[in-house]
């Protein structure tokens, strides 16, 4: 084994702790736990706040200027437009995505400077999207997205997935490896955990239907954020009764979902540009802990120099600035307009006002729509059951809202624009057996809360 050296046992050592801590201890910060890198995010942000929208709003025109001329430069024969590039794969895009850019371009000029129409740039759609969220992602992304290459390219995801193949495989059909996206989502952010699944599906680690399951089971709620929507809908004084709930109901979601359609649909076969890449199988000579050991780091010795490291991070970073943001501004924008200014989640919700008055539910009427919103905007629910005078609906609202995890603003917006092979219709389908999988248990743990 000739990358078995001590230079590469403690490169992939070093490196893996270091990411450890960036990305999955746990560390209390300003009355909340958080990870390292949202420490770094929330530190940069407090210092950029009032910056971040204008700067934004620049990348998004320039994300448009730039897909244009890559358009005309592509129509016009330019050599250097048709050769296969990072530039070409983040600027060529189809007219569908173009066109979410343009929009996105258009809606944060109208919100920024308050232009057009109020239902557009109002506090509540795109003044959410532009001043709340896009600021948040950006410096998230930002971190995250230049730092991701440390836990993923010196060892990390091959010792620890090994290590915990054993629990993962039996009981969610999934590679030890997706613990990690679960933690990094747990510990700092769902998008985070869906950006770890999208790097490790399409260096081939992980097959469509694991990646899929992965990133619509595992891609969790942190637990900042759940201490944000508890204290929002005015109930901190129950978030261990509500975490508790949000775990348990997780957990049977995430067993049950993989093993039914649309994901049980998914075809085992990995990434076509990569190919399978994952050796997470233990050898009969070997022990758990040597060839998990020894993957991580050969893993490792696969870094000679930072250069290439840096640049990936660079180029992680500018795609998700040029081409999710973008996209994030667009169409979260949209649904929030549909969600604040139409009837639609009010009417499809009728059907679920009688179940929840026979489930002993309060104020059943008001409670229907905040059950279905959530998947606009993860918030939303948090927002409409905040009015609401029953605690145990307020609780039921809350829990349901962790639960369901799909989310247009912001989750679902990446899937759809990642290479997992998911489309809108089976995003949806995901998020409702999700909600029809986990109320029951909702609602069953709160009436044990508030007997």
């Amino acid at each position: 084994m000739s990358f078995w050296t001590p230079a590469n046992k403690r490169k992939s050592l070093i490196v893996s702790v270091v990411s450890m801590f960036l990305f999955l201890v746990p560390v209390p910060y300003q009355g909340q736990w958080t990870i390292g890198i949202g420490i770094v995010a929330e530190a940069l942000q407090a210092t950029f706040e009032e910056h971040l929208p204008l700067f934004m709003t620049f990348i998004l025109i320039l994300s448009v200027v730039g897909t244009i001329v890559m358009k005309l430069a592509v129509k016009s024969g330019a050599d250097w437009a048709q050769r296969p590039s990072f530039t070409k794969d983040l600027l060529d895009v189809t007219f569908f995505w173009g066109l979410l850019r343009v929009l996105g371009a258009i809606f944060a000029i109208m919100t920024l400077f308050e232009l057009g129409p109020e239902f557009i740039w109002s506090p509540a759609t795109g003044g959410t999207v532009l001043f709340d969220l896009v600021p948040v992602l950006t410096t998230w992304f930002l971190i995250a997205g230049f730092l991701m290459p440390l836990l993923l390219e010196f060892g990390l995801m091959e010792f620890i997935g090994t290590a915990v193949r054993g629990i993962m495989r039996p009981l969610f059909k999934l590679p030890g490896r997706s613990s990690i996206d679960a933690l990094a989502s747990w510990m700092g952010s769902g998008t985070v955990g869906v950006l770890i699944t999208t790097q490790q599906y399409e260096s081939g680690y992980y097959t469509k239907r694991e990646a899929s399951v992965i990133a619509t089971n595992f891609s969790v709620a942190s637990i900042a954020f759940s201490l944000l929507v508890i204290n929002f809908i005015g109930m901190g004084h129950m978030f261990i009764q509500f975490y508790v709930t949000v775990i348990v109901a997780g957990f049977v979601a995430a067993i049950v979902c993989p093993r039914i359609p649309p994901l049980s649909r998914k075809e085992e076969t990995y990434y076509e540009h990569a190919g399978k890449q994952i050796t997470e199988e233990v050898p009969e000579d070997k022990s758990r802990l040597r060839w998990a050991a020894e993957l991580a780091v050969k893993k490792a010795s696969n870094v000679k120099s930072a250069g290439p490291i840096i640049k990936s991070g660079v180029q992680n970073v500018i795609d998700i600035w040029f081409g999710l943001i973008p996209l994030v501004m667009g169409l979260g924008t949209i649904a929030l307009v549909i969600a604040e200014f139409t009837p639609i989640f009010e009417i499809i919700s009728y059907p679920i006002v009688p179940l929840l008055e026979l489930a002993g539910i309060p104020e059943a009427v008001d409670a229907a729509p905040a059950m279905l919103v959530g998947f606009a905007d993860m918030f939303l629910p948090a927002v409409i059951g905040s009015g609401i005078e029953s605690e145990l609906t307020r609780f039921v609202i809350a829990v349901l809202s962790m639960t369901q995890l799909i989310y247009m603003s912001e989750v679902g917006i990446l899937l759809l624009r990642s290479k997992i092979p998911l489309n809108f219709w089976e995003i949806l389908i995901i998020f409702l057996e999700r909600t029809i999988i986990t109320l029951p248990i909702i609602i069953f743990m709160a009436h044990v809360f508030f007997f």
